[in-house]
């Protein structure tokens, strides 16, 4: 095997893709910080049980591990940021009330999430923790789709859900591990007849509410239909007016619902939403209510937050022009370095060409040159 070959799944960034990675990274971070959001950088590699511990418990097959030399201890490269945020807000800053934290970096998969997909995502997320009410909810859902429109993502789309619902519907049965995966697969796929295998020894009420979870899709009439067969509890209420509160205060934007989405049903607690766009063939991002994030560390906060992986979203948003540059000879002409110099404390980007080489720069567009114009350097069209 050749040794420049990388493992599956796993690739290098080339200029194009990673000049419009960084741009993209800088303005959604800016993004956050509009909002009051402050940067974190969690490391990526912690003690497995830190990583694996509460919500990032189903994290375990996604997570590479290995042993730590100086300790004997396993480690694990972190597959999620939201743990080791979840830790930072509740053992390093402790804040008594509202805390908001974004972050970006890499994250490593044991396995690919899907068929091309990566194994290297660079997730960029933001978080609020301290506040229970769905006022959080819809600041990170805007704050969601104002990254999209930075992105010069065109006509996103949100899909809303509520954890609650299944939660709610299964309260007053107890069911194996496996036949309760089994029955959240049957419901992502909306598979009605292995729905129907799967429940059939469940009571009539529940084996009824999770057959018409499975068909509750659609416009905001999927509400109205909710609540005439779904069992009116509190929680059912309860999640169905957060749905309409959170769609309701959403503008300009597409909002369709899917109560029988289950990505993530052992980690969120409420509201979760997920954003697509025309470009792309899966959610951009994906976010929600996960107020038990922080249990494990000793202080179970409300959280609501979102993630998306720039790698995918660069994929899915049309390439952008090439930064103008300047191009500049290479010698010791008097007062040439102090120009140069000059010209790039003003932001300007200038490309000297060594001696000997042709110009090869192909991430600028070298529109001007520098040139010595009656004793003075000046700049110049080309």
């Amino acid at each position: 095997m050749s040794a420049w070959l990388l493992p599956d799944h796993i690739a290098d960034v080339l200029p194009s893709e990673a000049r419009h990675i960084e741009e993209l990274r800088r303005e959604l971070l800016d993004a956050a910080r509009s909002y009051g959001y402050e940067l974190v950088i969690p490391p990526l590699l912690e003690h497995l049980e830190s990583l694996l511990s509460g919500a990032g418990s189903t994290l375990g097959l996604q997570t590479l591990k290995l042993v730590d030399q100086l300790s004997g201890r396993m480690l694990g490269l972190r597959a999620d940021s939201t743990p080791q945020v979840a830790r930072i807000d509740a053992h390093l800053l402790n804040r008594k009330g509202v805390a908001r934290l974004c972050y970006c970096g890499s994250v490593l998969h044991a396995r690919p999430a899907a068929p091309y997909a990566t194994r290297e995502p660079l997730q960029l997320g933001a978080e609020i923790y301290g506040h229970s009410g769905l006022e959080a909810d819809l600041e990170v859902l805007n704050l969601a789709l104002d990254c999209l429109r930075a992105a010069r993502v065109g006509a996103p789309s949100v899909d809303l859900a509520d954890a609650q619902l299944i939660k709610a519907i299964l309260a007053d049965v107890t069911l194996a591990p496996t036949q309760l995966a089994n029955i959240y697969a049957a419901l992502a796929a909306k598979d009605c007849p292995e729905l129907t295998n799967l429940t059939k020894d469940l009571p009539s009420e529940v084996r009824q509410g999770l057959l018409s979870l499975a068909q509750l899709y659609g416009d905001s009439s999927v509400l109205d239909e909710a609540e005439k067969c779904l069992k009116p509890t509190e929680n059912v209420r309860s999640a169905l007016r957060n749905l309409k509160y959170l769609a309701d205060h959403l503008q300009a934007v597409k909002v369709t619902f899917d109560l029988a989405d289950m990505q993530g049903y052992a980690y969120y607690t409420g509201a979760r939403f997920s954003v697509y766009a025309p470009t792309a063939s899966a959610a951009l991002v994906r976010g929600g209510r996960y107020d038990r994030v922080g249990a494990v560390f000793g202080r179970k906060r409300p959280a609501a937050g979102f993630s998306l992986d720039l790698k995918s979203l660069v994929a899915a948003v049309a390439p952008r022009p090439l930064r103008a540059a300047v191009r500049a000879p290479w010698h010791d002409e008097p007062g040439l370095a102090e120009a140069i110099a000059s010209l790039r404390a003003r932001g300007e980007v200038v490309v000297c060409e060594l001696p000997g080489h042709d110009h090869e720069v192909d991430e600028f567009h070298c529109d001007r040159a520098l040139r010595q114009v009656g004793g003075q350097w000046q700049v110049e069209p080309i």
